[in-house]
């Protein structure tokens, strides 16, 4: 669905004659500054994001992650490389050409909620349909069915000042879903929220993740945001990847010390499944009526090692992959201290 190759974006007065110095230096240098008054946000990124996959970018502030979900829909223009969009450039695109694109295929979900305040929540959750050129009988049709699919419903003729942050940001997230996008972009979209709002935000992506299957790049400074949210995770240094995976393979294989220090905190009992830790059945072993699905969390699974010291059997479609036993459990969550 997306593809992103050797992308740059470096900030300053000739960014371009920046790119040429810093690709021709032999010694490696790595820091944000390698060119006198630029700054590199972006340095040689290439993903791919598949249909229907949530794909998370999370990094510290200054990262360059921001940056980057700017750069697929050329908010911010790329210095170098190029993005796909199902085998279309969107570097090589016009200006009619992006603006079809934004109309249609590519919708953006800000940390500011970017909504209009003299304008009523109806009316702009159908503001994407309007500029597009929908007519009004059907743009606001389509937005009372976005804003009942967000739980706003009744909410319709409320100002955004009369709503919380979390219905404002509802809100934004009806918007973006109005235009009906292949691929939508969050920048970070509840990072201004109060904690408890902010799960009910995640709970309600999850929920309508699972019945739209829109392809996602999700932008975010919270591990377990990351991990609640993403099928893949990159986490993101001075403007590079420092490693992309599942939340389970960053959780049971971080790459070096700085992915290391994110997952210390992580809720190992609620990323890593049976599957992951299992170990092999031994010799004639016999479950006793003592089952759990292979993609179960651990969480789901500690109730039965604690009812008994039996070993539980970790099992899909029916066939008998490995076991779990307290000991592996205990190791499996203790290699979080």
């Amino acid at each position: 669905m997306l593809a992103c190759t050797n992308l740059w974006k470096i900030f300053g007065p000739t960014p371009e004659r920046a790119l040429g110095a810093v690709q021709s230096r032999s010694d490696g240098a790595n820091s944000k500054l390698d060119f006198a008054g630029h700054v590199i946000a972006v340095r040689n990124v290439s993903f791919e994001v598949k249909a229907g996959e949530t794909f998370v970018v999370m990094g510290l502030s200054g990262s360059g992650k921001s940056t980057l979900v700017r750069c697929l829909s050329r908010l911010a223009e790329p210095t170098a490389g190029d993005i796909v969009i199902d085998g279309k450039s969107v570097c090589a695109m016009n200006e009619r050409e992006l603006r079809e694109l934004r109309r249609h295929r590519v919708s953006m979900v800000f940390q500011n909620f970017g909504l209009l305040p003299h304008r009523r929540v109806l009316d702009n959750v159908a503001y994407g349909l309007e500029v597009r050129g929908t007519g009004k009988a059907e743009r606001l049709a389509r937005a009372e069915q976005m804003i009942e699919l967000v739980g706003l419903k009744g909410w319709e003729q409320h100002y955004p000042r009369q709503l919380s942050g979390g219905m404002q940001q509802r809100v934004g997230l009806a918007r973006a879903l109005a235009v009906d996008p292949d691929i939508l972009l969050f920048d970070e979209p509840f990072s201004a929220l109060d904690p408890l709002i902010r799960r009910e935000m995640q709970d309600e992506l999850l929920r309508l993740q699972a019945n739209l299957r829109k392809t996602s790049v999700f932008i975010t400074h919270d591990f377990a945001e990351a991990l609640k949210l993403g099928d893949r995770i990159a986490i993101m240094r001075d403007g590079q990847f420092v490693q992309v995976g599942t939340p389970q393979e960053l959780v049971l294989n971080p790459k070096n010390d700085y992915v290391r220090a994110f997952i210390k905190d992580a809720p190992r009992a609620k990323v890593l499944t049976a599957a992951d830790i299992m170990a092999p059945c031994p010799s004639g072993f016999s479950a006793k009526g003592r089952v759990t699905p292979a993609t179960a969390h651990l969480e789901t699974v500690m109730s039965m090692l604690v009812e008994s010291d039996e070993p539980v059997a970790v099992q899909a479609e029916g066939l008998t992959l490995g076991v779990l036993d307290r000991a592996i459990m205990i190791r499996a969550l203790a290699d979080s201290a």
